[in-house]
């Protein structure tokens, strides 16, 4: 496993050939948020006097490899693939919680599959070391169901859109504007909001490379700051994000998504507001022990090799706490 994680970051590290012409790189997937609205902004006039490129990932996979290489400053990442990130040693921590997940995450199923008993025998479609593979492999478990009776296969949310739609699988459990598409054709089966009422909750993290923040603390303040805005805004006014508004139309853009599908989905997630991002719910120790459990699951899958005896320093409410304070 660790010779396939090296040759995974050599591979990635060439495909990155061109990061690092900015003083800030930071990485994203396509998943909606309010702060996208600023991404263009941001792209043309940078942060805190410093310049910012963009690169966009597919899995949380994806992210670790670029977070290792050292390829990638600041990125969104699920809990899952941060978790086993953080588990291998990869300088990481979380400094932010981009979202709750909830209802914002589903495993959308065809007509073939009316119950969960009706998965055995099936194919179905997540992006492996993702929140969506944590809670299939959950899902499977708290239903009696076997892993070996399913046959969940790796796939990008990009793919698994275009495998839907020639119906070379029966379901997917992933997020938009992937799952808005699925939805289009299939139902809805569980969603990570029902999981996470089971026991097993998950989140998208912003992770920053440890010795990125300790140089930068002050841009690191202001991008908290940035997000922790664009939250707030969303929450104060919802309808600013609505079919036919400039901040949909953004957000839509910035994830190649449909900008009538951004309110619907914005309303999915639950955005903790900076109170509550260094309460003990989050980064005050909330994070920390679900990590501990997530990287404890993806030992027991045979995903990652060690589960470390302290996770307390895989989150780090200092930026956060400094953006409430006004400290940037």
């Amino acid at each position: 496993m660790k010779k396939i994680f090296v040759a995974a970051l050599a591979a990635f590290a060439l495909s990155m050939g061109s990061a690092g012409a900015a003083d800030v790189n930071i990485g994203y997937q396509l998943v909606y948020g309010p702060w996208k609205a600023n991404k263009d902004m941001l792209e043309k006039e940078g942060l805190g006097g410093k310049s910012i490129e963009f690169f966009q990932f597919t899995s949380g996979t994806e992210v670790i490899n670029a977070m290792a290489s050292g390829s990638i400053d600041i990125s969104l990442n699920g809990s899952s693939p941060t978790a086993a990130g953080y588990s291998r040693g990869v300088d990481l921590q979380v400094i932010y919680i981009y979202d709750n997940i909830n209802d914002a995450e589903a495993l959308v199923v065809d007509d073939t599959v009316t119950a969960p008993q009706d998965l055995m025998g099936k194919t179905i479609a997540v992006p492996f070391g993702s929140t969506t593979h944590f809670h299939m492999m959950f899902a499977l478990e708290q239903l009696g169901i076997s892993p070996k009776d399913v046959n969940v296969i790796d796939m990008s949310p990009p793919d698994m859109v275009a495998a839907w739609e020639r119906g070379d699988i029966a379901g997917g459990f992933v997020w938009d504007p992937a799952l808005g598409r699925m939805k289009e054709k299939g139902h809805v089966l569980l969603t990570s909001g029902n999981l996470s009422n089971w026991g097993k909750a998950t989140f998208d993290a912003m992770v920053a490379r440890k010795g990125f923040t300790e140089e930068n603390p002050e841009f690191t303040c202001q991008w908290v700051k940035m997000v922790a805005a664009a939250d707030a805004d969303y929450r104060a006014n919802p309808n600013d994000y609505g079919p036919g508004t400039d901040k949909a139309k953004a957000i839509a853009a910035a994830v190649s998504g449909q900008e009538d599908q951004v309110g619907g989905v914005l309303a999915l997630y639950d955005y903790p507001t900076l109170e509550q991002q260094v309460s003990g719910t989050w980064l005050g120790g909330g994070v920390a022990k679900a990590l501990e459990a997530t990287s404890e699951f993806l030992k027991d899958q045979g995903k990652i090799d060690t589960v470390l005896d302290s996770y307390e320093d895989a989150s780090n409410p200092t930026f956060a706490n400094m953006a409430l304070q006004g400290g940037c």
